[in-house]
């Protein structure tokens, strides 16, 4: 993925970087460069990236989560990237981005202690994690349902409103 940043004295005109940067690194680059403090936030996943944007330094990211939900998760360490599906029929996905940045080559079988290692990273993120609203939405909707055919967003009966409001209320809240 690429992006575009221009700060004439500050950003190196036509310089590139190659290290990780998330989009959470933004914030956290943009208030040490404001002087601001994130001492009293909650915990940031972000990192400041300021000296790999402006002077070529490394990144100090080298892992990049995409995503850690019950059924799935995707994390990048350095040039490997892991996709793992739990879902059945279950599958994990292994590839070497630096080689096969397209991810034609699944290279799990061949490589098993970095798919044990990625997942034990992925289950210790999970476990500091908080479960997706939508899942708490949706089995709520479930037991309300139960004897029902299962309900879709876009079906009648899956917000959790009881007024005679017509707006949608936020998944699994009342107006």
């Amino acid at each position: 993925m690429g992006a575009l940043a221009n700060w004439p004295g500050h950003i190196n005109p036509g310089s590139t970087v190659d290290g990780l940067i998330h989009a959470v690194d933004i914030y956290p680059t943009f208030a040490a460069l404001a002087g601001a403090s994130t001492a009293q936030c909650k915990p940031l996943d972000g990192m400041d990236v300021w000296q790999t944007i402006a002077q070529g330094k490394p990144s100090p990211r080298t892992e990049m989560v995409y995503n850690i939900e019950p059924f799935r998760a995707a994390l990048r360490q350095g040039d490997w990237k892991l996709i793992w599906r739990t879902l059945l029929p279950a599958s994990l996905d292994l590839y070497d981005l630096s080689k096969d940045p397209a991810e034609k080559n699944n290279l799990a079988a061949a490589n098993p202690d970095k798919v044990v290692a990625m997942q034990q990273r992925l289950n210790e993120l999970a476990k500091g994690g908080t479960k997706p609203l939508f899942l708490e939405a949706q089995f709520k909707v479930i037991m309300k349902n139960a004897q029902g055919e299962p309900v879709m967003p876009t079906d009648e009966g899956f917000y959790s409103d009881d007024d005679a409001d017509a707006t949608p209320p936020k998944i699994g809240t009342a107006h």
